[in-house]
């Protein structure tokens, strides 16, 4: 797996959040509470449909919210979702203010470095990390055991999340 593909800025997609997920509470473990019906469970991961207001149709997500072992305030939101033209499917990970943005969000899958993903933007429930899941970071995801989502409070000081990766094929099949 080449890591630029997980660096590449050219291809980070920014969309607005997909229905309000947000981290609610600064400080707190509170991971982000969508709005919508979950339609399903697939191992660690549901999916969570919706209208949005001006949407004609439902859109889903795949979402797991995670909290780190040691660090209760640190929590991610995992979103794994496809573009409204049914073009492109994007991993968008939401973790809290306060994190350094520069060192962007690490990626390790069962112990493997599969490289960093940028934030492209923060609003008031926290930060935005994005990129296409094109079929090599897919591939991976589908097949992993387990991922570490890793942020930065200081340039030193990397905080490793995980992220269950059971459920993810089926999952992601199963999104609409």
């Amino acid at each position: 797996m080449n890591s630029w593909l997980w660096r590449t800025l050219a291809k980070v997609i920014f969309l607005a959040a997909a229905f309000g997920i947000g981290l609610s509470g600064i400080g707190q473990a509170s991971a982000a509470q969508p709005s919508g019906t979950v339609k399903s469970t697939h191992g660690a991961w549901s999916i969570i449909c919706d209208t949005p207001a001006g949407a004609t149709s439902e859109q889903c997500v795949m979402m797991q919210n995670v909290v780190a072992e040691d660090r209760p305030e640190m929590g991610l939101s995992v979103v794994v979702l496809r573009t409204a033209d049914n073009k492109a499917e994007i991993l968008r990970v939401l973790a809290p203010l306060g994190v350094l943005l520069p060192n962007g969000l690490g990626l390790n899958v069962d112990g493997k470095d599969i490289g960093r993903a940028y934030f492209v933007r923060c609003f008031q429930d926290g930060c935005y990390a994005e990129v296409i899941l094109e079929k090599p970071l897919l591939d991976t995801l589908k097949t992993g055991t387990s991922a570490t989502f890793i942020v930065f409070q200081t340039p030193e000081e990397g905080i490793g999340i995980p992220v269950d990766l059971k459920g993810f094929a089926d999952g992601f099949a199963a999104l609409p």
